[in-house]
């Protein structure tokens, strides 16, 4: 309970450390807070999941690396955007639309594509960790497309290391934070009797995520919506590509990949990171309603993955409900939409 409450509060003032040092390192370089928050934020809020994968890896426990990293990515678009626009509709910037939303589905399918013959082997983390260095060059060509004036109402005149020690102090404490939740949770499901598989997807991928999701919460509470939209983002990049990429280098062996994660995780993943596109794309937005929407479809996943795992008969009814109502009707919400939108902006340029 002690380590459940220490790792909460550090959690929440380690959040708070990082945005600040974030939107004032991002007026001291004069780039854009989306850029920082899709770099430096998103890096550090990425550290734990990059911890907890090496050590379960270098412990032989490839199901809960693999199994937290696309635990973490639905968790992060479901959940931490879905709060997050709970309390301020969020502002999505075009490039994320352009540029790092596609690429984000890209590299989701690029992993799934990866592991189709149920592992990950060094050859594979090296293409991951080549596609995050592209990625990287892309993010440095555009902060230096993205500079801005310098303006005398920011905190524009603090030395940059000053900005950049609180982001490291920022950093470390939701490190330690993360250690602290991760630790009791996975003491509790191990007590539980849960699987490696359900472990990573659900105890772990939600521990080793509570950074982005306080980093987020805390920006959209600050008004930094580049920051709450860029961190996660960012983060399930640096997750697919850097986190996954690494620990398949690194391993002793090539990762397993579950049958059960090819035919329902890894396809959950790739369906919730392309259904961002047309949802951001139709206001360039993320409404109160949409954070709605996301949350209850993590809902929906969830109840799915433990009565599966428990064998209750729950599971064939919320599939047989998800495959042949739900999905049906938000795809055609999303193509109504999508088009009305694309029908606008097309009406918007051909105005004099």
């Amino acid at each position: 309970m002690i380590e459940l409450l220490g790792g909460l509060l550090l959690l929440i003032a380690g959040a708070e450390l990082m945005v600040r040092g974030a939107v004032r390192l991002a007026a001291r370089l004069q780039v854009r807070p989306l850029i920082i928050g899709l770099t430096i934020v998103a890096l550090g809020s990425s550290a734990p999941q990059m911890a907890v994968s090496l050590q379960a890896t270098l412990a032989q426990n490839a199901d809960i690396a693999v199994g937290s990293v696309i635990g973490s990515s639905i968790f992060n678009i479901l959940v931490t955007l879905g709060l997050s626009a709970l309390i301020i509709p969020l502002r999505v910037s075009r490039q994320l639309v352009r540029l790092d939303i596609p690429l984000m589905i890209g590299a989701s399918l690029l992993v799934f594509v990866l592991a189709w013959n149920e592992e990950l082997n060094r050859v594979d983390g090296m293409i991951l960790l080549a596609a995050l260095a592209l990625y990287l060059g892309l993010l440095l060509r555009q902060s230096r497309n993205s500079t801005r004036p310098p303006s005398h109402d920011e905190t524009h005149q603090v030395p940059w290391f000053s900005s950049l020690l609180m982001i490291v102090a920022g950093l470390a404490m939701l490190v330690y934070a993360g250690h602290l939740l991760l630790g009791a949770a996975v003491a509790v499901a191990t007590d539980l009797g849960l699987s490696e598989r359900i472990i990573g997807l659900t105890i772990v991928a939600i521990s080793t995520s509570l950074p982005e999701l306080a980093t987020s919460l805390i920006a959209a509470l600050r008004g930094q919506r580049d920051i709450a939209v860029g961190n996660v983002i960012g983060s399930n990049l640096f997750n697919l590509l850097g986190v996954l990429g690494l620990t398949a280098l690194v391993a002793p062996s090539p990762l397993s990949v579950s049958p059960n994660a090819l035919d329902f995780d890894l396809p959950v993943m790739l369906g919730v990171a392309m259904l961002c596109l047309p949802l951001f794309y139709t206001g360039y937005r993320v409404t109160r309603a949409e954070g709605l929407l996301f949350l209850g479809l993590y809902l929906a996943y969830g109840l799915h993955v433990v009565s599966f795992t428990t064998g209750m008969p729950l599971a064939g009814k919320l599939e047989h409900l998800m495959l042949f109502f739900v999905l049906p009707a938000l795809v055609a919400y999303l193509l109504f939409t999508s088009l009305r939108a694309w029908r606008r902006q097309h009406h918007k340029r051909e105005m004099p």
